[in-house]
């Protein structure tokens, strides 16, 4: 785990622990989630649905449901400071400024009855303060920047008007507007075709590359971790169960669910009779044991898998992986 005081690290979350009240009982969304993002880096952060990606990002957020859900205990640092210890103004001041929020469904993210000038400037007017004649020329800037055509016309026009690969350009401008340190993209690429996707792809690479923000990629596909990550955390039911490099995940992965992952994935050229699927479902969240809860799915599980999670395991690479089977 990156060292919070460390200047090269961005983002630290440790110890991340998440629960949602529901009538059913507690769900435990996020359980003990710990990973670094540095500085200009894009780490991935991977697992099936339900895996708790998508609450990690809103817990760093701090945007849960204040009547159902809580962050029960962790930290999470962000540049220096502990944003669980931050009053709701300071956090307000954070997001959409300093960390922005790129979620997966740009239609419902864009308001239908404001122009997608409108959308992105509110942020330049509530965090700087800009003036309307400066709203306008940096909105025209950043959609620009993110390649939509002749944005001087296109400022005034409505998400209806965009097509799909065009709306998620314009939730990214919304989250660039302000020149973020840290954009937390959750699975934006999901509802695109593959050339779109590959497209958007390179325009996060492009925009990384010009200003130095560091990138969290939340997503199921491997293959877009292997194109955008420099290092990836894989998370089941709540945990970061591995965690490390990129190539030697993917060359080399350790955790039987990151085999099992990378098993899934079609691959050009090999003959197959049926693809790969995991046996069995994920875990039940309101009911998770003291062992590892990829214990049911798992086909090189012991009798201690059960009983008692596995500690951190170096993988050589600073990375680690949480398995009894690569311990003993």
């Amino acid at each position: 785990m990156a060292d919070a005081t460390e200047p090269e690290t961005l983002l630290d979350v440790v110890d991340l622990r998440t629960y949602i009240k529901t009538r059913q009982g507690i769900v435990k969304a996020v359980d003990g989630a710990t990973f670094s993002v540095r500085r200009g880096e894009t780490v991935g952060l991977v697992g099936e649905s339900g895996s708790g990606k998508t609450m990690t990002c809103v817990s760093v957020m701090r945007l849960l449901p204040v009547s159902s859900a809580e962050i029960v205990s962790g930290e999470v640092w962000f540049d220096g400071k502990n944003l669980l210890e931050a009053s709701e103004s300071e956090m307000r001041r954070v997001r959409g400024r300093d960390i922005a929020l790129v979620m997966q469904d740009a239609l419902a993210a864009l308001s239908p009855v404001l122009t997608i000038g409108d959308q992105i400037g509110d942020a330049l007017r509530h965090h700087l303060a800009y003036s309307e004649a400066d709203v306008r020329l940096r909105v025209i800037e950043v959609l620009d920047a993110v390649r939509i055509p002749r944005p001087s016309e296109r400022l005034n026009e409505y998400p209806h008007q965009f097509s799909g690969g065009m709306r998620q350009r314009i939730v990214a401008a919304m989250g660039l507007a302000t020149s973020p340190s840290l954009m937390l993209a959750d699975e934006p690429t999901t509802a695109l075709d593959v050339t779109i996707q590959a497209q958007f792809i390179m325009l996060i690479r492009d925009l990384q590359e010009q200003t130095g923000m560091s990138v969290l990629w939340v997503t199921h596909d491997l293959g877009v971790v292997a194109q955008t990550c420099d290092r990836v955390n894989v998370m089941y039911a709540g945990r970061i169960v591995e965690s490390g490099e990129v190539r030697r995940i993917l060359r080399e992965p350790l955790h039987p669910y990151t085999t099992a992952l990378m098993e899934s994935v079609p691959t050009i050229g090999a003959k197959r009779e049926k693809l790969y699927q995991i046996g069995g479902q994920p875990p039940d969240l309101r009911k998770l044991s003291t062992g590892c809860s990829f214990y049911d799915r798992c086909p090189a599980r012991m009798d201690v898998c059960k009983e008692e999670f596995p500690p951190a395991v170096d993988d050589g690479g600073g990375g680690y992986v949480h398995c009894w089977a690569v311990s003993r």
